[in-house]
């Protein structure tokens, strides 16, 4: 059980190396972390009005982990006081991976 159990773990970690998501704080002022998990991805500006926290990016996400790339997103943006991601590009680079640029934006 603790052989598979460290196999599990090493793997997982393995994994969760390759892959990056980076935040940084661009706006001024501070805001309470929100929860993860009401942290919306929009794919366009929205008609809200909100303030820049920072820009986001990720990388390196297998083509079927999109859920995962966005939840990273949503970890990160969430730490900053985020209420949303505005997915500003995305795409699959020369290696098929995963990789998306963002604003963190906190609503008015």
């Amino acid at each position: 059980m603790k052989l598979k159990l460290s196999t599990l773990l090493l793997a997982t970690a393995l994994l969760a190396g390759c892959v990056t998501t980076d935040v940084t704080k661009t706006g001024k002022g501070h805001y309470d972390p929100t929860d993860p998990n009401n942290v919306e991805i929009l794919m366009t500006k929205p008609n809200r009005e909100f303030v820049e926290l920072g820009s986001v990016s990720a990388a390196k996400f297998k083509p079927n982990q999109t859920a995962m790339m966005h939840n990273a997103l949503r970890n990160k943006s969430a730490a900053l006081g985020a209420d949303a991601v505005i997915i500003l590009n995305s795409g699959i680079d020369q290696n098929a991976h995963l990789w998306a640029t963002g604003v963190a934006v906190h609503f008015k």
